[in-house]
């Protein structure tokens, strides 16, 4: 008789926020091609050991500190709660796992436990509501690999981003109600920023994403797996939830990165922009000081996964 197990996978945390520690989760973390893919081996190599990991760590760690709670990493603590919470919900069966990417638990040590308690059957839930290859991409890549190593028999179904689901966009909406209730004049979406050749990568037909003139407006199957389209999916449906117009009244914007921002409008030979518009888009002005309060901003990330951009 099959037995079932589901594993949630988040991004993952330092064990401390200690210099050590935080640079021996860098170098497994920017170690991930899909995650640092320029420049091509040997130059990443060096680039990461030469570089990043002897100046990075020390900044990364304060930024820990500053988050780090009594429980641990805020990151973990909470993929822990959201692993009870859901194994309260299922009862006894299935057993509810959780893993993470880079550091620990790790993705390997979970299998191999579930793989020994018996589990045949697993449903894997990556903690991201978008399709980036540095996110959904290499969790479901890495649980595959593991599992053909550790527990070649297990079979592995895969819940697909979940961008404009209704239960997740109702989430997001309760979570922002009160907020919603008090007076402001735009909503500005916040997600974290990539390289627009990330779109161009995941992008199988080759002849879609940053190819096509406004791209993400034109049904495609490179739907699937671009991050761009599918933020902007959210904040439509999330828009439509809150009984806003979803062209005037919300908008995205995309953060974390000091390189040209500069949508689809290079050619592909050209790979140091990231995608646009900035936190703050074109058709919203800053607000002063004075009227900040009336610039809606919303964090986009989902319930269980809202520490998912980390300092590092």
């Amino acid at each position: 008789m099959p037995q079932r197990a589901v594993l949630l996978a988040n991004l993952g945390s330092p064990e401390s926020p200690s210099v050590a520690d935080v640079r021996r989760y860098l170098a497994e973390f920017l170690g991930d091609e899909r995650v640092l893919d320029r420049p091509r081996p040997p130059l990443r190599w060096l680039l990461l050991h030469g570089i990043i990991l002897r100046t990075r760590p020390t900044k990364s760690a304060h930024a820990y500190a500053t988050i780090w709670t009594p429980e641990g990493s805020p990151l973990v603590v909470t993929s822990r709660a959201v692993q009870r919470q859901l194994a309260a919900a299922l009862g006894a069966d299935p057993p509810v796992a959780v893993a993470m990417r880079y550091g620990r638990p790790s993705i390997a040590s979970v299998l191999a436990q579930l793989a020994a308690s018996g589990v045949t059957d697993l449903l894997l839930i990556p903690q991201y509501p978008h399709y980036a290859m540095s996110s959904w991409e290499t969790v479901v890549v890495k649980v595959r690999e593991e599992a053909a190593r550790l527990a070649p028999h297990l079979r592995i179904v895969s819940v697909q981003p979940f961008y404009a689901d209704p239960d997740y966009i109702d989430a997001l909406h309760a979570s922002a109600a009160q907020y919603l209730a008090q007076p402001h004049d735009h909503l500005l979406f916040s997600f974290h920023g990539l390289p627009v050749r990330h779109l161009r990568e995941t992008d199988s037909s080759r002849a879609h994403c940053t190819i096509v003139p406004d791209c993400c407006a034109v049904a495609s199957p490179a739907r699937v797996t671009c991050y761009k389209a599918q933020c902007l999916g959210t904040v439509r449906s999330f828009a439509r939830r809150a009984g806003l117009d979803p062209d005037s009244s919300a908008s995205p914007g995309f953060s974390r990165t000091q390189t040209p921002s500069c949508g689809g409008s290079r050619p592909p030979g050209e790979s140091a922009c990231w995608l646009s518009p900035r936190r703050s888009p074109p058709t919203v002005s800053r607000p002063s000081r004075r009227s900040a309060s009336r610039d809606g901003r919303f964090s986009c990330r989902p319930a269980g996964n809202r520490s998912n951009t980390s300092p590092a």
